[in-house]
């Protein structure tokens, strides 16, 4: 299965590191939903989850899982092999 992140929650800071929330739709079915970024996290892993944001132009970044050296593992997307902010640009709910 793979989601559209669509909006997503911060806490305790502004990094990716404090999103505790994220928003989801399932463009295959219309499905939509919300889970906390331990559960994305597992489902990547676990379940070979796919997710992605998409910009206003329709351009896609995927959503990747950093472990960190320290501290707990946390959503980033990538594009063009490259880490980028396209999580942070969505509507925080």
């Amino acid at each position: 299965m793979t989601i559209r992140i669509t909006a997503i929650r911060l806490s305790g800071g502004q990094g990716h590191e404090h999103i505790t929330r994220l928003w989801w739709t399932n463009p295959g079915d219309g499905n939509t939903g919300d889970n906390s970024r331990a559960e994305i996290v597992a489902w990547i892993e676990d379940k070979n989850g796919k997710a992605y944001v998409e910009d206003g132009k329709g351009n896609r970044a995927d959503v990747g899982v950093v472990t960190p050296t320290s501290g707990q593992k946390y959503l980033r997307t990538y594009a063009d092999g490259k880490y980028t902010d396209n999580l942070l640009a969505l509507p925080r709910r």
